[in-house]
């Protein structure tokens, strides 16, 4: 992973020198474009399936948790003095956190957006619990977490989030039909035989890797944004499931690649700038979209609408 990540920052230097960009000589920018990349392929990913099932709430649930995932960690260190890595804690609360909503749900028959109020609440009131108890040592460095911060991507993040990455294109990639098929129609797939709940674990535990992973840049008040903006988005402009998910992945790219250079060269956070310019290809994403259902309405096509009707 390290000689990856050393590759990479040989690709980012060379840009640097041949096209004069000043922010790519530095290492926390290689790493932080990477971790962007990766993220806008990650987040659509699952985020398509979440905003067609109407679960786009989920993403804030779980990043609460993860908050509560990361004051374990720093909570752990601060007091036994280990060097575990806040975002692995992150990742772990976050999954339980994740297979919890799905039990809440199923045990005792509330709506899913009951069991992510319940899971939401409980995990940012663990991480407010845990800071408290340490006299508030812990709330300076929980800010990185809270609003994302391009400088502290270490490069034990980006092997995290290389890991994640990996995890969730190779399960995607696997269980993508029947994904596919539990998202559009849960009872079809119960006849033809498939496990719909085990399907719909995977996809919130999936869900908790994307938030922690998303996590480091964005911060936990933001990064439910990058699982359902660009999906929003992309859903103006295409006319199928998988169009969808592959333009959502480019607005997604947009949306961090450019984010990220603004929050360099303005110093503003990364996670704000990164949903602000999400926000702005949403809102061009939308006038594209109503710009073509106008050209596709034409005054012949009614006409002839009408002429089928009245035969």
């Amino acid at each position: 992973m390290l000689w990856l990540l050393d590759r990479w920052s040989d690709l980012m230097l060379t840009f640097a020198d041949r096209f004069g960009i000043e922010m790519l000589e530095y290492g926390f920018m290689h790493r932080a474009f990477l971790v962007g990349i990766l993220i806008a392929v990650m987040a659509p990913l699952i985020g398509t399936f979440l905003v067609h099932r109407q679960l786009a709430l989920i993403g804030d649930a779980l990043a609460h948790t993860a908050f509560a995932g990361v004051a374990v960690g720093l909570f752990v260190n601060a007091v036994l003095g280990t060097g575990v890595s806040p975002y692995l804690t992150a990742v772990v609360v976050a999954m339980i956190a994740a297979l919890a909503i799905e039990l809440i749900s199923e045990v005792t028959d509330a709506y899913n957006d009951v069991s992510m109020a319940i899971v939401l609440s409980t995990g940012f009131a663990l991480g407010a619990v845990l800071i408290s108890l340490n006299s508030g040592g812990l709330a300076v460095g929980i800010n990185q977490y809270l609003f994302g911060n391009l400088s502290t991507v270490s490069n034990q993040n980006a092997i995290i989030l290389i890991g994640l990455f990996a995890v969730i294109s190779l399960v995607v990639g696997f269980t993508y039909k029947q994904l596919l098929y539990v998202t559009f129609d849960e009872t079809a797939a119960r006849v033809a035989g498939l496990n719909v709940a085990w399907y719909n674990r995977i996809m919130v535990m999936l869900t908790a890797m994307v938030v922690v992973g998303a996590m480091q840049i964005m911060g936990v008040i933001l990064v439910a944004a990058m699982l359902v903006v660009p999906v929003a988005g992309a859903t103006q402009l295409a006319r199928s499931f998988r169009e969808a998910l592959l333009a959502s992945i480019v607005l997604a790219e947009i949306a961090v690649l450019a984010g990220i250079t603004l929050s360099y060269r303005y110093e503003a956070t990364a996670g704000g700038t990164i949903v602000l310019v999400a926000v702005a290809v949403y809102i061009v994403a939308v006038l594209i979209g109503k710009a073509q259902s106008h050209r596709d309405t034409t005054p012949e096509t009614d006409s002839r609408i009408e002429r089928q009707l009245s035969e």
